[in-house]
C-alpha cells in the first residue's frame, strides 16, 4: 500500500504541475523489480555450471561491473515472469501517460537491464553498468547529474546506497525499502513524496521460507526409539536434539533449493507464491539466512556425536547434489529423495547409539519411494490443469503420470510385503511380547498407502505427502492406532 510521508509543507496545486517536469530515476534491484538481478543471474549460472564460482573469483579480480557483464551474458533468464511491485508500476505507467520523463537508473548489468525496460515500454532511457563502471552510489549519482545536464530530478529507490542520490533529489520515492532505510532517510529530512511497500510481515515470511512444517519429517528420527525399545531419558533428549539440528540442515537445504530454483518455480501453479519467487525475501537475505541456519544445525550436531554430525553433512552433501544436479533427471530424483527419507532413520539410529535392521531399511526405501512418486504425480496433475505438456526444470511429462502411478502403487504395495516378511520372521518374535499383534500393521499401512493415491489420482494431493499427511484427519488416526500397536506389541 503506498502512503505520503510529510517531512515539509505538502507542495502547491501549481509546484506539482511543475514537479511533474521533473525527470524521474528508478531504480530497479529490489525496486522495480523485488529481486536482485545479479545475484539471480548468478544462481542460474551456477545451477548449470557450479565450476563456474571459480571463474566468478577471477571476473572479480577485474571489479564488479565486469563480474556483472560477464555473468549477464552467459545467464538466460525469462523477463516476463520478474516479481514486479505492482502499485508502483502503476504510479509510474500513470506519469509516462501525464508525459513525464522516466529513466531506469540501475546498477545492474545493461545487458539484463534493457530487457527489463524494454517490457515495460515506458522508459525513455537506460542508465546501467556496461563492464567497466559499476553504477552504484556515487556513480549512479554522477550519471543521473550528466543526464538531466545538473538540473532538477526526482529518484526512486530502496537501499542505503541510494541514501547519497537522494541527498541531491528533489523529491525521494521510497519502495519496499531495506531494514532502516525509511529511518535513516527521515533523520535527513529528505523529502518523501511516496512510499510504497507490497511485502508481507517479515516474521510470518521467513517463517514460510523455512519451511517449518517440513520439519515434521523430522519425526522419522524417533522411529529407532520404538524398533530397539529404548525409552530412557537420555535416547529421547538425544533424539529431541538431532530433531532440532535436522530441522535445522533441512532449513537450510530448503533455502539452498529455493535460491536455485527461482526461475523454474515462477513458472509453477503453486510454486510462484514461495517467498524467493515472489521477491518477498531478497536473495541476497536468503544466501545470509542459509548460511546461519546451516551453522546452527551443525554446532548442535557436534554436541550428539562425531557419528551423527557425520551423517548430517553426508544427508546435507546429497540434498546438495539432488538440488544442483540430480532432480532434473527422471527416476533419479525420486529414488535419492526416498534415500534422504531413510538418511533420518539412520540419523535417528546413530543418535541413539543402536543398530538399525536390514528390515527396516527395505521398509523406508519401498515405502519412501511411494511417497516421491505420489510427490511427482501430484505435481503432473496440477501441470495437467494449467494445459502445460512439461514440468519446467523435471525431466517429466503429462503422459508419463500412468507409469509413474502404477510404479508408486507397487512401490507403497512391496513395504506393505517387506513389513509383513518382518513381522512373521523370527527376529520380531524374539523382540516383541505380543508379535502377532503386529499383523495389525498391515492392514493400517494398506489404508493409508491407498488413500494418498486415490487423494493423488483426485488432484487432492499435497505437493509433499506428508505434509498432506500431517494435516489429514484420517492420516493421524492411522498414525496413533500404529503407535498404540507397536507400544502393545512390545
Amino acid at each position: 500500500m503506498s502512503k505520503k510521508i510529510t517531512q515539509q509543507q505538502p507542495l502547491s496545486n501549481k509546484s506539482k504541475v511543475l514537479a511533474d517536469s521533473v525527470p524521474l530515476f528508478v531504480d530497479l534491484d529490489g525496486t522495480l523489480i523485488k529481486t536482485d538481478l545479479l545475484i539471480e543471474s548468478t544462481f542460474i549460472v551456477l545451477k548449470k555450471q557450479p565450476w563456474m564460482l571459480l571463474v566468478m573469483l577471477y571476473w572479480l579480480v577485474f571489479g564488479i561491473a565486469r563480474l556483472k557483464e560477464e555473468i549477464a551474458v552467459r545467464a538466460v533468464m525469462d523477463f516476463r515472469v520478474l516479481p514486479l511491485q505492482k502499485e508502483f508500476i502503476a504510479f509510474l505507467k500513470n506519469e509516462a501517460r501525464q508525459g513525464r520523463a522516466l529513466y531506469l537508473a540501475t546498477a545492474s548489468d545493461r545487458g539484463l537491464a534493457e530487457p527489463v525496460a524494454k517490457q515495460l515500454g515506458f522508459f525513455k532511457q537506460v542508465l546501467a553498468s556496461d563492464g567497466h563502471r559499476n553504477l552504484k552510489g556515487s556513480n549512479k549519482l554522477e550519471a543521473i547529474l550528466t543526464c538531466c545536464n545538473d538540473a532538477a530530478f526526482d529518484y526512486a529507490g530502496n537501499a542505503r546506497a541510494d541514501l547519497a542520490i537522494w541527498a541531491k533529489a528533489r523529491r525521494a520515492i521510497i519502495v519496499n525499502p531495506d531494514v532502516g532505510v525509511t529511518a535513516a532517510v527521515r533523520r535527513r529530512r529528505y523529502r518523501v513524496e511516496k512510499v510504497f511497500d507490497d511485502r508481507p510481515p517479515r516474521i510470518k515470511t521467513w517463517l514460510r521460507a523455512f519451511r517449518l512444517h517440513q520439519w515434521g519429517k523430522n519425526v522419522l528420527l524417533g522411529v529407532p526409539v520404538f524398533t530397539a525399545h529404548v525409552f530412557d531419558f537420555s535416547a529421547i533428549t538425544q533424539v529431541l536434539m538431532a530433531f532440532m539440528a535436522f530441522g535445522l540442515i533441512a532449513s537450510a537445504t530448503y533455502l539452498l533449493n529455493e535460491l536455485f530454483d527461482v526461475a523454474a518455480d515462477r513458472h509453477h501453479p503453486r510454486k510462484y507464491k514461495r517467498p524467493f519467487a515472489a521477491g518477498d525475501i531478497g536473495l541476497d537475505a536468503g544466501v545470509l539466512g542459509m548460511v546461519i541456519l546451516f551453522g546452527a544445525g551443525l554446532g548442535l550436531a557436534a554436541q550428539i556425536s562425531n557419528d551423527f554430525l557425520l551423517i548430517l553433512l553426508a544427508y546435507f552433501g546429497l540434498t546438495v547434489g539432488y538440488s544442483f544436479y540430480f532432480k532434473r533427471f527422471a527416476l533419479i530424483d525420486v529414488l535419492l529423495l526416498a534415500i534422504l527419507y531413510t538418511f533420518r532413520i539412520i540419523a535417528g539410529a546413530y543418535a541413539i547409539e543402536v543398530p538399525v535392521s536390514s528390515g527396516l531399511l527395505e521398509f523406508s526405501l519401498f515405502i519412501f519411494l511411494s511417497l516421491a512418486l505420489v510427490k511427482r504425480c501430484s505435481e503432473l496433475i496440477a501441470i495437467q490443469s494449467g494445459s502445460l505438456e512439461t514440468v519446467k526444470g523435471r525431466d517429466y511429462r503429462v503422459s508419463d503420470y500412468p507409469v509413474l502411478g502404477v510404479m508408486g502403487i507397487a512401490a507403497g504395495y512391496i513395504s506393505i510385503l517387506v513389513l509383513a516378511l518382518f513381522i512373521g520372521s523370527p527376529e520380531s518374535a524374539a523382540e516383541y511380547t505380543y508379535p502377532d499383534l503386529l499383523w495389525l500393521l498391515c492392514p493400517l499401512m494398506a489404508y493409508w498407502v491407498s488413500r494418498l493415491w486415490l487423494k493423488t489420482a483426485r488432484g487432492q494431493m499435497h505437493d509433499d505427502p506428508l505434509v498432506f499427511s500431517l494435516k489429514d484427519q484420517a492420516s493421524w488416526i492411522v498414525l496413533i492406532m500404529i503407535l498404540m500397536v507397536t507400544l502393545v506389541s512390545i
